[in-house]
């Protein structure tokens, strides 16, 4: 008992005071509790197979999935334009609309389906994102005791009575604690986030600036003012023939950079315009569209001899969003080492389209930009190619580092460009899975509605790949209450939730029946800042009920404080997922949870206290 006790200690004060990670810290506990024989260590992993765990893992990548597509900013510009320009208004209606879904949904699950959009709106309306992620994971909760299914201690407490022989409580029940929680808690968080979540700018700002974005890179190496976009006619001489068929360079000094073609599918959810990166195979269609880069005399001279028609003349910069589209194409910059196999050598013979797919725009040779007439270019030591291919051809220069180095984050780039097209799919595979999740009709388990709903993403290309969906996934919050779970079990094991349990809860039977009641709330609202609530509720439901009963008193308001307790914790990160969800994202700290998360837990046990026997006198 009293080791179980010191390791948890232990790792509350390496939680609190930041410095070392925190799911570094929930390991190195686990592994203590095995090594002092305290867990078997099939026990101590049970935490990496719990639903919990691995529901989190899918919400991640669904999560990625909304904001990739787009689905994200669509949803939160419907909320700013509601919201107007206030502030509060944006707040109070973020609170409502999370706690709403959070009534039907796991509060797992409305996190990992809200976070995307608030961080969509938080930049959009400049907002620093930890000014509404943490109360946005506390208006899960909240939700949560408004009906039956919203969080498993409801369903535990609701199991309790019935098996002891009272009425079983209806799907509303809990709804009038639920408007009370809501209510509590926005009226504590819009100052208490505006004054104690007053975080600094993102300390990565200056080092983002440093890295240039895919629009940077466009202006400065001028690649709208020299792309223009042709379409092939039917009866083109280009018609059915491939590039290297045509010598579009050699006739015209002028390069294919990419084509765009219609989509072959009938499904309207699945058409978009296909985008591909041309190689010397590459065959001409009717109807291709070619984006080229040249002389536009040259160009012009193109058309008039190939029954081509220009669809755009100079494309400046205000028209660039329009043109370059980096969905499954990018650009970034590649650096040529002294060493390179490449110093001297043309373009033309470097073979980079052949071996990765990568064509060439222009090289930055000191403070000069060579972007025409690239193909007899030699390269030299220290040149840097703005190259451009599909984002896997890109990632594959990495393996190339003694050759060519990859100059800034054009995979991080890459995440940032939303694939629209790709929006009603996810919009669909979300709305499937919120479904499941709600009705018990359905018999698909939560867990599994979850799983099949991230394969859908990947597969349906709704996320560019599986490497991008791993990259969505928040291994620390998953490892932290993987870690962390477990735990209870412990106590459990070595009877220090039974101890703690019946010593502070029997200790009040004698005193009013208010302060049993703020007795047990106080007590599982502490026991769920170290173990899960849904363990906290199991534990002391029984004694709840049993404490009301022995003093002839309503069983109901009893085992409401032990819902209300194991759900309203906003005091620890761990406590529950939806506090773990939105650590990282929000940089939250676990001091952070203690100055917010604290006093409104302690304020709203007070609240609850009183408002409990009004709704179920004693």
């Amino acid at each position: 008992m009293y080791i179980t006790l010191t390791i948890l200690f232990a790792s509350a004060i390496f939680f609190m005071s930041g410095k070392v990670r925190s799911d570094l810290v929930a390991l190195c506990s686990l592994v203590l509790l095995v090594v002092f024989g305290i867990l078997t260590p099939e026990e101590a992993l049970s935490g990496f197979s719990s639903s919990v765990v691995i529901m989190m893992i899918g919400l991640f990548v669904v999560g990625g999935a909304i904001f990739q597509t787009g689905l994200a900013k669509m949803i939160s510009s419907r909320i700013l334009r509601m919201a107007g320009n206030s502030e509060i208004k944006l707040f109070i209606l973020l609170m409502l609309v999370t706690s709403f879904i959070g009534a039907f949904v796991s509060n797992t699950g409305t996190v990992a389906l809200m976070l995307p959009i608030v961080v969509s709106m938080a930049m959009s309306s400049n907002i620093n994102t930890s000014r509404l992620l943490m109360p946005m994971a506390f208006a899960s909760s909240m939700g949560g005791m408004m009906t039956l299914i919203g969080t498993p201690p409801n369903l535990v407490i609701d199991e309790v009575l019935i098996k002891e022989g009272y009425p079983q409580l209806t799907f509303f029940s809990f709804t009038p604690v639920g408007i009370v929680c809501l209510i509590v808690g926005i009226l504590f968080l819009i100052p208490a986030s505006k004054f104690l979540l007053s975080k600094k700018e993102n300390s990565g700002t200056e080092n983002k600036k440093k890295s240039k974005s895919l629009y940077d890179l466009v202006n400065e190496y001028q690649l709208a003012t020299n792309l223009y976009r042709v379409q092939v006619n039917k009866n083109s001489p280009f018609e059915g023939k491939s590039i290297k068929e045509i010598r579009i360079y050699e006739k015209y000094r002028t390069s294919v950079l990419e084509i765009r073609r219609k989509s072959t599918s009938n499904n309207p959810f699945f058409k978009s315009g296909n985008q591909e990166v041309v190689n010397a195979d590459t065959t001409i269609f009717e109807g291709d569209i070619l984006y080229l880069q040249g002389d536009f005399e040259n160009i012009k001279m193109m058309i008039s001899e190939n029954k081509l028609e220009l669809l755009d003349t100079h494309q400046t910069e205000e028209k660039k969003t329009d043109v370059l589209n980096f969905q499954e194409i990018g650009i970034a910059e590649v650096l040529i080492m002294p060493a390179s196999k490449f110093v001297n050598l043309p373009i033309k013979d470097s073979k980079l389209r052949e071996h990765f797919g990568l064509n060439i725009l222009g090289i930055q040779r000191k403070n000069t930009y060579i972007l025409q007439h690239l193909k007899d270019e030699k390269m030299h030591s220290g040149d840097i190619l703005l190259v451009q291919g599909t984002w896997e051809h890109i990632a594959q220069l990495e393996a190339e580092r003694s050759q060519l180095v990859v100059l800034g984050q054009p995979m991080s780039e890459a995440s940032k460009v939303t694939l629209t097209h790709k929006a009603p799919i996810a919009g669909l595979i979300m709305i499937a899975m919120v479904f499941a999740m709600m009705f018990d009709f359905i018999p698909i388990a939560p867990v599994t509605a979850v799983l099949i709903a991230s394969l859908l993403m990947v597969i349906s290309g709704a996320l560019r790949n599986t490497e991008a969906a791993y990259k969505t996934i928040n291994w620390e919050s998953v490892v932290l209450i993987a870690g962390m779970l477990p735990m209870a079990l412990a106590l459990e094991k070595t009877g220090v939730s039974d101890l703690v349990s019946k010593t502070l809860v029997g200790s009040l039977g004698g005193y009013s029946p208010y302060v049993l009641l703020a007795g047990i709330y106080f007590t599982t609202s502490l026991m769920t800042m170290f173990i899960s609530n849904t363990a906290t509720a199991v534990l002391l439901a029984p004694i709840a009920f049993q404490s009301a009963v022995s003093l002839g008193l309503n069983p109901q308001a009893f085992l409401f404080a032990v819902a209300v307790g194991a759900s309203m914790c906003f005091a620890s990160p761990f406590s529950t997922p939806p506090n773990a969800l939105v650590m990282s994202a929000g940089r939250y700290t676990f001091i952070d949870y203690v100055r917010i998360g604290l006093p409104l837990q302690i304020i709203m046990g007070i609240v609850m206290v009183f408002v409990l026997p009004l709704l179920f006198p004693f």
